[in-house]
């Protein structure tokens, strides 16, 4: 009897192992969809920062080459010339523009990984397209009498 126990046991929890509650899919869902905001937030800031290189380029460009600049490096002031400055932040441009591609390109894949998520656990957020909700409503009521799938038809806010 020992062993029946035990067997019925470990056959449950493989279930659940196989096919994660409800509670898991909406938290697995909100975490990877906040990577994502925190992506697109990181790239907005990359943005503002290559903007603002660019009109510090733009004015250095019609200034004299040998006149003096300050530029913050680490939090300190250091005095330079523009002739020494111009090229440094042109770098500094490049490769933020390198790295707000890079951070596009891993937002996309994100949203790639969202959206098979999303169609894999059935998952609809709140405020999308009523019609269609309506019609995965009745298509639910339908199909109940065979069983529920673990995590399909989830609706997050």
């Amino acid at each position: 009897m020992a062993a029946n126990s035990s067997n019925s046991t470990s056959g449950k929890s493989g279930g659940k192992q196989s096919a994660p509650s409800a509670e898991q899919v909406v938290a697995t869902f909100q975490r990877m969809r906040q990577e994502q905001r925190s992506m697109a937030s990181k790239a907005a800031e990359f943005e503002m920062e290559i903007n603002e290189h660019s009109l510090v380029i733009d004015t250095l460009k019609e200034v004299d080459p040998s006149r003096k600049c300050f530029r913050l490096v680490g939090g300190v002031l250091v005095e330079r010339t523009v002739k020494e400055v111009l090229p440094a932040l042109e770098n500094n441009k490049e490769q933020i523009s390198k790295i707000v591609e890079t951070l596009s390109s891993q937002m996309q894949a994100k949203g790639r990984e969202l959206t098979e998520y999303r169609e894999r656990y059935n998952i609809r957020l709140v405020g999308e397209d009523d019609k269609q909700g309506k019609a995965d409503a009745s298509q639910a009521k339908e199909s109940e009498g065979g069983g529920s799938k673990g995590g399909a038809g989830v609706l997050v806010s």
